[in-house]
């Protein structure tokens, strides 16, 4: 395949998960993906994967790839991305701000550094990094920026609320997914003369990685209350290469996308059902 041939890619949070799932279907597409992350080398991190696994990964299937390693909570981080990647490829055509960090603490507990640190990665450096990405792709009257938002963006609605609804310690994650999704649309409507398509897509059901599995949302790949991993590589690999008009602007998940490009016959989860309670912004 060569759909992407020629084209450059940033993907953050490319060291395993959904970000390294995103990374290996772009390069066989055949765009020059630059991998982002902090962790370089297996063992680097608690978790499995690792930036250099990933591009290794990426060559052995006969893709284009180089590491990345770098801070997004940091501005200075955000700026050694780019030029990493201008240095390899050149400008960008696309980016993938999948990068994620957060801790399910109650608000009561949680602590004023790691809020600011997780507000750091999941909602400034996506700022940042589109801002930088803008640079490139303004002049040319084109590009793609996908952000990555979760289920969690919905809130519980108002009260009463029962235990096991009250989904304890994911305010933060929740309360930054939100603000990626309006942050999309504003965006969007932004640079829309430009020629820019700014987008944004959740999973419709829980992916099984490393983290998930790590906080019990999920127990592995074969789990029933999980989606393929493949779903969301598909989902934002729809958005970065369709025409602008199909899909700036979009705030979706990864099913009802597949679905409405005719590659998934029965879609289930978030977006598609209409079943689950609360509000928020990708719920208008």
């Amino acid at each position: 395949m060569d759909n992407l041939a020629g084209k450059n890619v940033i993907v953050t949070g490319a060291s395993r998960g959904i970000g390294r799932e995103i990374a290996k279907l772009f390069a066989t597409e055949g765009a020059n993906v630059i991998c982002a992350a902090r962790t370089m080398n297996e063992g680097d991190h608690q978790f499995e994967g690792s930036l250099s696994s990933t591009v290794t990964e990426i060559k052995a299937l006969g893709g284009q790839s180089v590491a990345s390693s770098v801070n997004i909570s940091q501005e200075e981080g955000c700026i050694k991305l780019f030029e990493d990647a201008h240095k390899a490829y050149g400008k960008i055509d696309i980016l993938i701000n999948n990068a994620a960090l957060t801790y399910f603490v109650p608000i009561k507990d949680y602590v004023v550094k790691r809020w600011k640190r997780s507000w750091d990665v999941n909602v400034h450096a996506p700022f940042i990094l589109s801002q930088l990405a803008l640079k490139d792709m303004i002049p040319k009257s084109s590009g793609a920026i996908v952000n990555i938002s979760s289920g969690a963006a919905i809130g519980p609605g108002s009260a009463p609320y029962e235990e096991g609804a009250r989904m304890i310690g994911n305010t933060c994650y929740g309360a930054e997914k939100a603000a990626i999704e309006r942050f999309t649309q504003g965006l969007a409507a932004e640079v829309y003369s430009d020629g820019v398509s700014v987008s944004c897509v959740s999973p419709s059901l829980v992916v099984a990685t490393p983290g998930t599995i790590f906080h019990n949302l999920v127990s592995d790949g074969n789990d029933s209350r999980g989606e393929s991993i493949s779903y969301m590589a598909k989902a934002v690999l729809i958005l970065a290469t369709e025409t602008q008009s199909r899909v700036t602007g979009k705030v979706t998940y990864s099913q009802e996308l597949l679905h409405e490009f005719g590659f998934l016959d029965d879609p289930v989860g978030i977006g598609n059902q209409g079943t689950r309670q609360g509000s928020g912004y990708s719920m208008i």
